[in-house]
Order: structure tokens, then C-alpha cells, then sequence
């Protein structure tokens, strides 16, 4: 396993939404007597999903902000050859990067497997990945839904666009390019926003 970061330098929109969210959060921590895990953790992903390229409203609207995040993934890509898997951490960011690659290289060339994905899509997924002779080259997917159990050795290139806190997945996603039936060194990626809740993330 060769492990990389990219470092992604947050926009100046996302700058604004981070420093207002962060200020907001320390003032109501700091304010309130009793502060629970989940208080901590919900700004916490406030936080995370910035740096990943949106916010999510009080009301459950997810609203895209600018971000160079995209930007820095299209670049790596342009670096590797062969298949590639992309772990996101948010279906906004799986959705995008789908539309985005199917853009850019053709629908053909992309899926995503998450939790809307149906049992036959996931198959068919897995099965066309696993073919070399298939165009589809690019699998992109959360590690809650497929990072474990499933064989996705076709691939030597694995990029992390966003992380969560829990190391099990994490290593559970890592292997499923890294198992019985890969020959290849996996080359793992981890795009990192500077000086953010991402590094501690990463670091967890």
C-alpha cells in the first residue's frame, strides 16, 4: 500500500461558511452547560461538509458552494492509469462526481454504488468493474455501503474525496482493492482541505 495526500486549498466562499460556522459553534458550546457527543459531532460535519464543497440547511436543502475539491480529483485523475475507486463520504458529493466524470469521459465510463443504488445496479456494477474489457473505469461509492465484503481488485488507484471518523471502514474500504486476486501495488490518495476538520479527520 503507497499512501498520498493532496493537499485542497478552500475557496474563499468556503473560507466565509467555515470561519461563521466555527465561530457559531464555539459560541454555543461554550455557552451551554451540558454539551452531548452529538452537539460536538454535528458541527463537526457542518464543518466537513464545507470543506467537501456544500452546506446543508436547517431545512435539509444541500446548497453547492464553491470549492476547488472537484478540481484537484479531475487533476489526480489525470495522472493514473487504469481503473479507479473514489470513496465520498456524502451522497451530494457521490452524485456529483458521477455527473461530473460521465461529462468528462462518457456515462459508460462511470457508476456509483451507495445507498440508492438497487441490489441488481450493485452487481452489475461490481461485474463490469471487474472486467477489463468493460468501459467502466470509474467506481465511485461511500464506505458505509461498499466498503465491505465486495472484491474491486481490477483497480490499483483508490482516491479518498472526503473521509469520515471511523477507522474500521476506512481499512474495510481499503481492502477491497488490497485482498486476494490483486498482483499490483494500491496506490491510496486522501484529498485534505489545509488547516480544517479534514486533517483531524485523516489523522482519527
Amino acid at each position: 500500500k503507497i499512501y498520498e495526500r493532496r493537499e485542497v486549498e478552500l475557496t474563499k466562499e468556503q473560507k466565509q461558511y467555515y470561519n461563521q460556522i466555527k465561530e457559531d459553534a464555539i459560541a454555543l458550546l461554550s455557552t451551554t452547560e451540558q454539551v452531548s457527543v452529538n452537539n460536538i459531532l454535528t458541527q463537526i460535519l457542518r464543518l466537513h461538509q464545507i470543506t467537501c464543497g456544500f452546506v446543508k440547511t436547517d431545512a435539509g436543502e444541500e446548497i453547492e458552494i464553491d470549492s476547488n475539491r472537484m478540481d484537484e480529483l479531475i487533476n489526480v485523475l489525470a495522472e493514473m492509469q487504469g481503473k479507479v475507486i473514489i470513496w465520498a463520504n456524502y451522497r451530494h458529493n457521490i452524485q456529483l462526481i458521477v455527473e461530473t466524470i460521465a461529462g468528462l469521459m462518457g456515462a459508460d465510463s462511470v457508476a456509483g454504488y451507495y445507498g440508492d443504488t438497487s441490489d441488481d445496479d450493485r452487481e452489475r456494477v461490481i461485474r463490469d468493474f471487474q472486467n477489463p474489457d468493460s468501459s467502466l473505469k470509474y467506481f465511485i461509492g461511500n464506505t458505509q455501503t461498499g466498503g465491505y465484503g465486495i472484491t474491486l481488485t481490477e483497480s490499483q488507484n483508490v482516491i479518498y474525496y472526503s473521509n469520515s471518523f471511523d477507522l474500521e471502514k476506512r481499512l474495510q474500504s481499503e481492502d477491497r482493492a488490497h485482498r486476494i486476486g490483486q498482483n499490483n501495488k494500491v496506490t491510496y490518495i486522501d484529498l485534505v482541505a489545509k488547516n480544517t476538520v479534514d486533517e483531524k479527520i485523516v489523522k482519527a
